[in-house]
């Protein structure tokens, strides 16, 4: 157990920082709801499922396709602190999407200790070239990717930024410095040393891309994350990025995910509006 800080914060308090249940009475509420909605989804919409881009047991992916077969595509990803969830329980947030023309794919990643962080942070870009591939195929457009996650999703989507075939992102409520995940119990099941988390942190990463990023959370959310979100946008637009961020007012670490899940939802219109614009450059 380690004696460090993180911006004066112990591991006790760093506990308390990044536990984003603990504000939300009702979180076990929504992933409930959640799961239910996405069940009803798929039974509506018969994507296609479990589609592979890599050999691991969780590395798959669903793929709601659009009327359009020239229409971005939105790869979305689950949170859950790189330990939890799975793509049965957030794909719901499709039917925002797919109200506005776009083909929507749902992503799922190995999580940890099954597997290292720095071997789940290359999942990414695999997922992407995955998909890029099944797109292919199905003679639809693989050029138009807008990657899309929350929580740690958004962290782990942070990582496929330059990955070929993406044009935009919407980053909602992520980490982007590891170095507090480290130093606190979230580490206990992750077990990344002081270099991964360096390392595996998008903030301190290069940001050549030209992939357009919106960053985004729920006003409401705890003030570590809405720091982690303002470091990040500073350090893309230092960097000469296109990034904005833009926060959803009211909003908590899981009502934000409802403004995407509903086709007049702030986050549904903003995404479709990016999505539209950097496939059309």
């Amino acid at each position: 157990m380690t004696s460090e800080t993180y911006r004066g914060m112990d591991r006790a308090a760093l506990a308390v920082a990044y536990d984003n249940r603990a504000v939300v009475p009702g979180w076990q509420a929504y992933l409930a709801d959640w799961h239910a909605r996405s069940h009803a989804l798929y039974a509506a919409r018969r994507p296609l499922r479990d589609l592979r881009y890599g050999s691991g047991p969780r590395q798959r992916l669903d793929l709601f396709e659009g009327p359009s077969s020239d229409a971005p595509t939105v790869l979305f990803l689950h949170g859950g602190y790189w330990q939890w969830n799975d793509k049965e329980g957030q794909a719901f947030v499709a039917e925002g999407l797919l109200a506005h023309g776009l083909t929507v794919a749902i992503g799922e990643h190995t999580l940890a200790p099954a597997s290292t962080l720095a071997a789940i942070c290359a999942e990414p870009a695999a997922m992407v070239a995955g998909l890029r591939t099944v797109l292919a195929e199905r003679g639809r457009r693989d050029d138009a990717i807008v990657v899309c996650g929350i929580s740690s999703g958004a962290h782990l989507m942070a990582c496929a930024l330059g990955a070929p075939g993406v044009c935009g992102a919407v980053l909602i409520s992520g980490t982007y410095d590891l170095e507090p995940i480290r130093l606190s119990p979230l580490n206990d099941v992750i077990g990344m040393d002081a270099a991964t988390a360096r390392r595996c942190s998008p903030l301190h990463a290069r940001h050549a891309a030209e992939a357009e990023i919106l960053l985004t959370h729920g006003s409401l959310e705890r003030p570590e994350l809405l720091r982690q979100s303002a470091d990040f946008h500073q350090a893309l637009t230092a960097s000469g990025r296109r990034a904005r961020l833009e926060p959803v007012v009211g909003a908590d670490h899981f009502s934000v995910l409802e403004t995407l899940a509903a086709p007049t939802g702030e986050l549904a219109l903003a995404t479709a509006d990016l999505a539209r614009r950097t496939a059309a450059r």
